[in-house]
């Protein structure tokens, strides 16, 4: 009988990492956008310390993410220090430089600081290094709280110069089976034992349903149809990334990812089935 392939372990909820030279320690998954405060109960419950919500675009699909943060830390015995709580802003200089986050501490009772800044949607040189400067100047005054700086980006080329010279402490990137580009420019590239932590985002697009498999003639009998869960362990099959920004809806969907990610990294003939069926898909 031909052995099982061996499977790489993927990191625990309740694993942690430093971001950058800040000293925040994080777990692997930073829960984002959600729709249910309970969520975010679960989410802490099952180990997971990290947080996301905005200060301006998409402020209302953040407002489960909001009240779940608020319940979460209304539990006292020192909640609010065992987690850490980014905050993104997608103005763009010279607005962005107020890094007018209030908002978003008036509307968390009990959330106090905020622990990591995010620049979001950075897509050129123009839309970074100027709010690179406005945030590097932020944490050295220690801005509302603030130890640590971020930025998503869609430049990735752009995201490969900001961590090789660790002009962040974390990069949130897009990798996903639709967009598996990165793979090629940017991943591979990464130095090892780097202090910017680079997590993925947008883990989850382009997923394939029995609906979608069955109008391309293909069965679900027949054809493995990968689970909503299973394309998170896509992101974090590669090793190079340290993390991934997720939204489970619910607290059993919580329950879900921390069951996939205990069955370990996809095979690579498994990772090549699910950007294929994307392509499909596409």
């Amino acid at each position: 009988m031909r052995p099982l392939p061996l499977r790489r372990p993927l990191p625990h909820l309740a694993g942690r990492q430093t971001l950058g030279g800040s000293g925040l320690r994080v777990g692997p998954i930073c829960l984002g956008a959600v729709p249910r405060a309970d969520t975010v109960l679960a989410a802490f419950d099952a180990g997971i310390n990290f947080f996301f919500i905005t200060a301006d675009l998409h402020w209302p699909i953040y407002e489960g993410t909001r009240r779940g943060l608020e319940a979460l830390i209304a539990r006292g015995g020192g909640v609010r220090d065992e987690i850490v709580v980014g905050v993104v802003s997608y103005l763009d200089e010279p607005l962005f430089q107020a890094l007018q986050l209030h908002e978003v501490l008036g509307a968390v009772a009990g959330l106090e600081r905020v622990d990591l800044m995010i620049a979001g949607a950075v897509s050129s040189t123009a839309s970074f290094y100027p709010r690179l400067g406005s945030l590097a100047r932020a944490r050295a005054a220690g801005h509302h709280g603030a130890r640590a700086i971020g930025a998503s980006f869609h430049d990735r080329p752009l995201a490969l110069t900001a961590a090789t010279f660790e002009l962040l402490d974390i990069l949130y990137v897009r990798y996903n089976t639709a967009h598996p580009g990165a793979r090629s420019d940017l991943l591979p590239f990464l130095r090892h034992g780097r202090a910017a932590r680079v997590f993925n985002f947008k883990s989850t697009m382009f997923q394939v349903t029995p609906e979608k498999l069955r109008s391309l003639g293909l069965s679900p009998a027949r054809c493995w149809l990968p689970a909503v869960p299973d394309y998170y362990r896509f992101a974090l099959s590669r090793p190079e990334l340290d993390g991934i920004l997720a939204s489970p809806s619910t607290p059993e969907e919580v329950d879900a990812l921390a069951a996939a990610l205990a069955k370990g990294a996809l095979l690579p003939e498994e990772e090549e089935h699910m950007i294929w069926l994307s392509s499909l898909a596409g």
